[in-house]
């Protein structure tokens, strides 16, 4: 909370209610969205007494008892994704309906909205130009339903935009499509010129909903961004370019030609996270414009004279990192296994191709897996032991864009399992992960 403050973000999303960072933002003057989760839908759908526990637990409690300013409930994220073959189809709106009738019961109505975070893929346009959006056809009549509901409720729809993803899903994407330097082939769309893919892309929503009668509607950017790791285009590079040219479009307070005033828009996202699933891509763990501790990637000018700041006070563990020993051969047996279980419990995605740690040796690459099994288990005594593979060093061995962590010294320790033992199915939660949240840049 106090890194938030200290760099001006005075709005956040919280994919989910957890009491621990909610009561850090009590009385903060940080304004919160706080997120129900996909599983969720269905009970919410299907009870309306669910829906009003669940507000009094998630919402009325920390609104009274904590003095956190929650503004939004964020029912369900992303709930129509194609990926999802309409399993909460049917779920989300009933969910989302009942949740504002609990709201209202609460009597919050008026002090906190629902909405729900969509994809951008709800809406498509058939001419391939902005002006040609319309709903998904699967969905039309459930997305003009929704939107109704939400104009009639006085809350914004809210919409998740990617252009990494679409650079990344497609390799003849037009690289500088994605950002804003105005280096692109334009797009021409009638008297309206696009040169990235962000304006396009919201405009195509804003024709959709023109098209179908709700064009004064208001809209939130529940997420955008650009992660640094994981994939050859995510590198600090580009994220820094994107970054800092939506920055300067919020500064400039102008956004996209059919929509020039600026929404809301929350900056996905403020820290890594080393334990988000990867089933989209190495990437979803290095989506935060700062490391794990707190540490700045990459200089962002934030406008008004003043640049991001890093966290203050963060105390490490000892310097210290474990690595394969001098002697301990690339040819023995016991290595690919090893290396296997120390990243089943930490975070080797920096490994993969294309990645900040990509280009590492074999001795190099074994050591980073080492190392990060090491420090996630709070560099716990036997913790670097993997049958003499492995040995403590002082001297740092990061190389290049390639950083081998030290833990952040929080004085709590999960019981480590041993890397002799078979009780390799437990699951030890890492260290490493501060918050699932995404900043809001204020403009």
């Amino acid at each position: 909370v106090r890194l938030l403050k200290d760099n001006g973000f005075d709005k956040v999303k919280l994919f989910e209610a957890d009491p621990g960072p909610l009561k850090a933002l009590g009385h903060s003057g940080i304004q919160v969205m706080v997120g129900i989760p996909n599983e969720l839908l269905i009970p919410l759908s299907s009870s309306v007494q669910a829906a009003v526990n669940w507000v009094s637990q998630n919402v009325s409690t920390f609104i009274s008892k904590y003095g956190v300013d929650i503004r939004y409930v964020a029912v369900g994220n992303e709930p129509f994704l194609k990926a999802y073959k309409d399993m909460y189809v049917k779920t989300t709106f009933p969910a989302l309906q009942n949740i504002q009738a609990a709201l209202i019961k609460a009597g919050l109505g008026q002090q906190v909205k629902a909405t729900v975070p969509l994809n951008g893929d709800v809406y498509q346009t058939d001419s391939g130009l902005p002006s040609g959006g319309d709903f998904r056809s699967d969905i039309r009549t459930l997305m003009i339903s929704i939107v109704k509901f939400l104009r009639n409720n006085g809350a914004p729809l809210t919409v998740n935009i990617y252009p990494f993803l679409s650079l990344d899903a497609d390799p003849d994407f037009p690289f500088e499509y994605a950002f804003f330097d105005g280096k692109a082939k334009p797009v021409v769309d009638g008297s309206i010129t696009y040169t990235n893919v962000l304006d396009a892309n919201f405009d195509t929503l804003m024709a959709a909903l023109e098209k179908n009668g709700f064009g004064s509607t208001p809209v939130i950017i529940g997420e955008v961004g650009w992660p640094s790791d994981g994939t050859p285009n995510a590198n600090n590079q580009n994220a820094r370019r994107f970054n800092q040219g939506l920055l300067n479009r919020i500064n400039s307070g102008k956004f996209s030609p059919k929509h020039p005033s600026m929404p809301d828009i929350y900056l996905f996202a403020f820290i890594d996270e080393d334990m988000k699933s990867v089933d989209p891509g190495n990437f979803e763990r290095h989506w935060g414009i700062f490391y794990y501790d707190g540490s700045i990637k990459y200089p962002l000018d934030m406008g008004n004279g003043k640049n991001l700041v890093a966290a203050k006070g963060v105390k490490y563990l000892s310097r210290h990192w474990c690595v394969m020993a001098p002697q301990a051969s690339l040819s023995d047996p016991n290595l690919p296994g090893a290396t296997s279980y120390a990243c089943s419990y930490a975070d080797c995605t920096s490994l993969g191709y294309g990645s900040s740690c990509g280009n590492l040796d074999a001795k190099s690459n074994a050591s980073y897996a080492f190392n990060m099994y090491y420090q996630t288990m709070d560099q716990k005594q036997g913790s670097c032991s993997f049958n003499n593979l492995t040995v403590l060093t002082v001297i740092d061995p990061s190389q290049g864009g390639c950083r081998f962590e030290i833990m952040i010294d929080n004085k709590t320790h999960e019981k480590t399992p041993s890397p002799s033992t078979s009780s390799r199915g437990k699951h030890v939660t890492s260290l490493l992960v501060l918050l699932h949240v995404i900043a809001l840049i204020f403009c």
